[in-house]
């Protein structure tokens, strides 16, 4: 009898199917980038006045700004072969009935109609460019909740807090793509939780980029207020094709005082795709911002969220792992700026490679002078699979106090061939050995995800370690 195996009990084509894209049923604008596209992009959109002149600065800083010059090679992107904007003919609903089929469909199959009902305070679906569909329970919005796509947002009654805040955190000069992103962006979801008021149960946000040879740029934008507490959600996926596809979007966290707010991602992008996201948040005084990060897809990923820890007292927490596998580079991290007395902030990190891979762990951690009895702790491990793949940590640290406690640790290292002879001798397969172990690397880290998003997490490390299907 043959033996069962992993990849037996998981489809890739979970991920990797894809529907046809018509003109009946699909707008798409020509590849490239110019002012025309832009001002298009714009007036889709219906921006207000101050958003579409925003646009145009941001495309004119783009063309003007260098790539950067450190990091893996983006070469094999190029802007004229990339839509910046495709969606859908059909409107945004709040019905998952009203939802077009094959788009309805692809939702169904990734599971988030069925996590909706069953965990999740409310949820937006974005399929290409645009959301398709976003929703929030009865209940949240009873308590003053907002969460809703951002375009509407800019027409209603938050319109001054989104012009205020978008693009604050992460200015268009920051890098060229994040001028890209401000130049082109289209969908994301804006979240405004009320003084006070916790949500129990977790918000979604879920990124589909169907598309072929295309970008998706949407803005991420939550205000937590004072003493609030939100967990946000995260997922990202694509269908696989042989051209690249680009994904540059941008988020941008506030926690005002005594606020809590835990962002939890999971990218499982398709290895044709260019991750450029750019993802920032500032603390106020006593406040908390917890990152937990899962980074599996994708054949480039330049990503290291940033914290600006104003307040005093404020903290932060960040967990996150990163799997590498064959053609794979991805370069991840984190940054966090002291910037005030008291403040405290802990990393732990774990990054796998295997067939070739290359992971590399960059962190930044910036204590100011005024940032007396700052604490700080970054402890990242790498574990590689083979002689051929590749894992490099690279901290920086900037510390202008003496009145602070800051350490750093890095380990990297390989399977051991005993722990995988032991196994085996109790019967368990090569494979599934190795799966065990590397999970087993990983479970600090799965602790700290949803249910269904840890159990995501260890099904694609057991896939990954068990060989790819088609």
């Amino acid at each position: 009898m043959k033996e069962k195996t992993y990849v037996d009990d998981i489809n890739r084509a979970l991920y990797d199917f894809r529907y046809e894209e018509t003109e009946d049923e699909f707008y798409r604008l020509s590849a490239g980038l110019d002012p025309k596209i832009v001002e298009t992009i714009s007036e889709e959109k219906n921006d207000p006045g101050w958003m579409r002149e925003f646009r145009l600065k941001c495309l004119d800083i783009y063309n003007r700004m260098r790539v950067q010059d450190w990091g893996p090679s983006i070469e094999g992107l190029n802007m004229d072969e990339i839509a910046a904007y495709v969606r859908s003919r059909s409107a945004m609903s709040s019905d998952w009935n009203d939802v077009p089929r094959d788009i309805r469909d692809t939702f169904e199959k990734l599971g988030i109609p069925e996590a909706e009902r069953k965990s999740l305070a409310g949820v937006g679906a974005q399929y290409d460019s645009e959301l398709v569909y976003h929703n929030v329970r009865e209940e949240v919005a009873a308590q003053g909740v907002v969460y809703t796509d951002l375009e509407s947002a800019m027409h209603g009654p938050y319109a001054d807090m989104i012009h205020e805040h978008f693009m604050k955190l992460v200015p268009p000069t920051d890098h060229k793509f994040a001028a890209l992103h401000g130049a082109v962006w289209s969908g994301g979801s804006f979240v405004y939780v009320p003084k006070n008021v916790k949500v129990d149960i977790p918000l979604q946000s879920y990124f589909r980029l169907n598309a072929k040879g295309a970008g998706q740029f949407e803005h991420t934008l939550i205000i937590v207020d004072e003493g609030a507490d939100l967990h946000f959600i995260e997922g990202c996926s694509a269908p696989k094709y042989n051209v690249a596809n680009l994904h540059a979007g941008c988020v941008e966290l506030f926690v005002r005082k005594g606020a809590r707010l835990r962002y939890s991602t999971i990218e499982n992008w398709s290895k044709n795709m260019y991750n450029l996201n750019t993802k920032r948040a500032v603390v106020e005084d006593g406040g908390v911002m917890e990152w937990v990060s899962g980074s599996f897809g994708s054949h480039v990923s330049c990503l290291y969220p940033m914290t600006i820890l104003n307040g005093t007292d404020s903290r932060m927490e960040f967990t996150g792992i990163t799997f590498a596998g064959r053609g794979q580079n991805l370069d991840t991290g984190m940054k966090v700026v002291h910037n005030a007395p008291g403040t405290r902030s802990v990393v732990n990190t774990r990054s796998i490679s295997k067939d070739g891979g290359i992971s590399t762990f960059r962190s930044s951690v910036e204590v100011r002078n005024k940032a007396k009895r700052a604490k700080a702790t970054v402890s990242c491990q790498s574990l590689m699979l083979d002689d051929i793949s590749r894992s490099d940590t690279i901290p920086a640290m900037d510390i202008r106090t003496k009145d602070a406690d800051i350490g750093h640790e890095a380990k990297i290292g390989r399977i051991s061939d005993d722990a995988v002879f032991y196994l085996m001798s109790r019967g368990i397969p090569e494979e599934d050995a190795k799966a065990m172990i590397v999970s087993g690397f990983a479970d600090n880290v799965s602790k700290e995800l949803p249910l269904e998003y840890a159990v995501e997490m260890n099904n694609l490390i057991r896939l990954e370690m068990t060989g790819s299907i088609g």
